[in-house]
């Protein structure tokens, strides 16, 4: 498997195992490589990691530095309290991204937590045309490999 799945697995994993309380949603992370849902599948909470970005670079003179990145959709559909709604959304989006932020991964210890973006913090068209919010988090770590 690749170490971006790699690391979208492990994110989706470390989210799942965060203790009772951290969160202020009850949810699953699932890993998917197409998040896409039915607009009635959205009436539960969705969060999936979706594996989106790997840059490749030279690291000192002994090998390569990998940045890889992955997305965490945080969707659902809102009632009529769409202020209310998106707060609380937004609020579960914050708690994610601290969560993340700085943790190593238990399932991938060789990669280092590098940063999380969250640009735009939803997507103004799904609410106006779906009634549904959606917050995307870019989170990226970094692994090396040597030239043996």
């Amino acid at each position: 498997m690749s170490n971006l799945m790699n690391i979208a697995d492990a994110v989706a994993a470390e989210l799942n195992s965060a203790p009772d309380g951290t969160f202020s949603k009850n949810f699953i992370a699932v890993r998917k490589v197409i998040p896409a849902y039915e607009l009635s599948e959205l009436s539960e909470l969705k969060v999936t990691v979706v594996p989106k970005a790997v840059e490749i670079t030279a690291a000192m003179r002994i090998g390569s530095q990998h940045d890889l990145a992955v997305d965490i959709g945080i969707q659902q559909k809102i009632s009529k309290d769409v202020d209310g709604d998106v707060e609380s959304l937004m609020t579960l989006v914050d708690e994610i991204s601290s969560y993340l932020a700085g943790r190593k991964l238990a399932s991938a210890a060789w990669a280092q937590w590098v940063s999380i973006k969250n640009d735009p913090p939803y997507v103004p068209e799904h609410l106006a045309e779906k009634r549904t919010f959606t917050g995307v988090l870019t989170v990226t770590y970094r692994g090396f490999s040597g030239n043996e």
